[in-house]
């Protein structure tokens, strides 16, 4: 695998590209190693359902963390070191895991790891500065698919590991890769500086935070994809509850499996990358949202009917990585200079989406069971569909006004507007 040969676009290669698409993928695995686990956990460590869907609040909400905190760097620092050092500390952070005696231990180190593993959010910006910008919606969308395989497969991996050696194995396995992909990632990335101008870390964070009143698609963007990424969570939280519990009583191997369910609903995000560069991105987003919603219907079936429970997983990963894949390739043309700042923009209110989605899905399962969580997830996804109406209507609006750079570069640029 070289950096040199094979070029997609620009400065990237097809072995570069499968490296950084690998990387995104095992970064963000080990913030679901948990999820198909929860019960074995809760056992083991004796701590009740609701402390133990907590663990996966406590990643989504580290991982938010990093996204304001860390992602920044990348406009500041050089790119590769900031990168292999954060894939380093996750492996750190993944082997305390494997070790930790008790329930508050598992607890912080799942929120440290999370915390670095945003060097997963640190490598997509950087495909996307390689990337031609022709194709740069098919190269976010080629990584996007390594995160969202990686993000689905770690249930598929933890449930069969925690069959062979207990729960502690996959977080052993994933210390091991990561270290393994931070020394990859040292020898293969080429050296890349930040884009912004030199300035101190917490001007750069300021930056980060003004980056929400400068551009309004960001914001509309950023809350549609957080509101997608909360009903993808409030699923995959309690999906483990119900698949573990009658009529079902799946093994913790069996739940691990229903990630590859979703995995394809994740193969889409490169046919929603090619679609963007099309600039029919509102055709995918529109879609995108009412699919996220008309899921529900058919989990709600799925309480006692494992076709309909297939369907509707299948259906709202596919809408919910079509959501993304559009937003992302709107926000990522608005400031080049400030793509890390974009980025960590718009996924830390994408992530602070999914832990809020995470934490309302186990209260909604222990109090109200399937039944309170497809409302839960439905009302959500509801919210996808109106704020992107919204979103139309004041863009279009703008029109022939005088409205930011990014609006009138955005209503020439994207054909579906």
């Amino acid at each position: 695998m070289t950096a040199t040969t094979s070029h997609t676009a620009g400065g990237l290669s097809r072995g570069l590209l499968f490296l950084m698409s690998a990387a995104t993928g095992l970064a963000v695995a080990g913030n679901y190693f948990a999820q198909p686990l929860l019960d074995l956990i809760g056992r083991e460590l004796a701590v009740g359902p609701s402390a133990a869907a907590l663990l996966v609040t406590a990643a989504q909400s580290g991982y938010a963390l990093g996204l304001l905190l860390l992602v920044p760097l990348g406009d500041l620092m050089e790119r590769r070191r900031l990168a292999v050092t954060l894939y380093a500390a996750t492996a750190v952070f993944l082997l305390v895991s494997a070790l930790a005696p008790n329930g508050a231990v598992l607890m912080v180190s799942t929120a440290l790891t999370a915390l670095t593993s945003v060097g997963a959010q640190v490598v997509v910006p950087f495909a996307a500065t390689l990337a031609d910008p022709a194709e740069r919606g098919k190269v976010v969308g080629t990584v996007m698919t390594g995160l969202m395989l990686g993000l689905l497969l770690a249930r598929t991996a933890s449930g069969a590991l925690s069959e062979l050696g207990g729960w502690r194995t996959i977080y052993w396995v994933g210390a091991a890769l990561m270290a393994l992909m931070a020394v990859l990632l040292r020898v293969f990335l080429p050296r890349l500086g930040g884009d912004g101008p030199r300035q101190s870390y917490f001007a750069l964070l300021r930056s980060t935070v003004t980056m929400f009143r400068l551009e309004p698609l960001l914001r509309w963007r950023a809350a549609i994809a957080a509101l997608s990424l909360a009903t993808f969570s409030v699923l995959w939280t309690s999906l483990t509850f119900l698949l573990a519990g009658a009529p079902y009583a799946w093994s913790e191997s069996a739940i691990g499996l229903f990630g590859l369910v979703g995995a394809v609903g994740a193969l889409t995000a490169t046919v929603a990358g090619r679609l963007a560069d099309r600039g029919l991105v509102q055709v995918v987003s529109g879609a995108g949202t009412v699919l996220l919603l008309a899921s529900w219907a058919a989990m709600a079936a799925g309480a006692s009917s494992l076709v309909f429970l297939l369907v509707g997983v299948v259906v709202l990963d596919l809408a919910h990585q079509a959501v993304l894949n559009s937003s992302q390739n709107v926000v990522y043309a608005l400031r080049p200079e400030a793509r890390n700042r974009i980025n960590s923009a718009f996924m830390t209110v994408f992530f602070v989406g999914g832990a809020v989605g995470s934490a309302l899905g186990s209260l909604a399962w222990t109090y109200a069971g399937w039944t309170g969580v497809c409302v839960l997830g439905a009302a959500l996804s509801a919210g996808t569909v109106v704020l992107w109406v919204l979103e139309r209507v004041t863009v279009k609006r703008a029109a022939g006004k005088s409205s930011p750079a990014s609006i009138r570069t955005h209503l020439t640029t994207v054909k579906g507007d």
